[in-house]
């Protein structure tokens, strides 16, 4: 087998050639921008030491108890995902018989 076959994607060298040039003009661009893609990573890193998280910092806090803020958001939101579903689907219900009355009606 011919060495460069190993660099052949698929059974097409016009499909490999695409898939290089794609490659190839990438890399350029990510080293061309390096700087400001470190820049980026580096504001985002201090944005992130800012934030509030929904954790005890605490170093004492274990289990659960580091943890309760986010529990209880948690819970908060799947009580308020299960309210907004039984209400949809009440008035869907609701939607449904007035159109099955209707339609009985005017048949």
């Amino acid at each position: 087998m011919n060495f460069l076959e190993y660099f052949k994607i698929g059974d097409s060298w016009i499909t490999s050639g695409i898939v290089y040039v794609v490659l190839a003009l990438a890399c350029y661009f990510f080293f061309k921008n390096i700087v400001r893609i470190s820049a980026f990573t580096g504001e985002v890193k201090g944005e992130l030491r800012k934030a509030s998280w929904p954790w005890d910092s605490d170093p004492k806090a274990k289990g659960f108890r580091k943890y309760k803020e986010l529990i209880d958001s948690t819970i908060v939101v799947l009580i308020a995902v299960i309210l907004l579903a039984g209400f949809v689907q009440f008035w869907d219900f609701i939607q449904l018989l007035t159109v099955g009355f209707l339609t009985d009606i005017f048949r």
